[in-house]
């Protein structure tokens, strides 16, 4: 199967299981007060906007740079700038474990990338957004 179809059926499978489970949303609802709630969700988008920030780097072959993104804007250096602390005590166990396992990928990614090594760099970015998978499908905010 080529690069293009693979996507394809990867994106329609994706879609089918999003719009299948849409009438149900099974994930575990985390009770945020107001301003946490538009902190948490202001964060995420700068963390998707680094991810792509990230991958524009890589593909310009500016490793480095991507590196520097990844650890400022998601790395465990970025902790203090998200305000991660006062958000933390509200989040349940598990999803603090995704956040902190994610954090700590993004750190990772940015090591591996100054290594200069591209394939090495992409499998640890992969955690990273795994990490983001895997609290969206099982968390949601109020």
């Amino acid at each position: 199967m080529n690069k293009l179809a693979r996507f394809t059926a990867i994106s329609l499978a994706l879609i089918t299981v999003g719009v299948s489970s849409a009438a149900e949303d099974t994930r575990q609802m985390v009770d945020l007060p107001e301003m946490m709630q538009q902190h948490m969700m202001s964060n995420m988008r700068d963390h998707l906007v680094a991810i792509n920030e990230i991958l524009e780097n890589m593909a310009a072959g500016s490793l480095d740079r991507a590196a520097d993104i990844a650890e400022t804007r998601l790395g465990m250096s970025s902790l203090g700038a998200h305000g991660a602390s006062h958000m933390a005590r509200h989040m349940p166990e598990a999803m603090r474990g995704i956040g902190t396992s994610m954090h700590r990928a993004a750190s990772r990614f940015a090591l591996k990338a100054q290594e200069g090594e591209p394939l090495s760099a992409y499998k640890v970015l992969s955690e990273v957004t795994a990490a983001c998978v895997g609290c969206h499908s099982a968390y949601r905010i109020r």
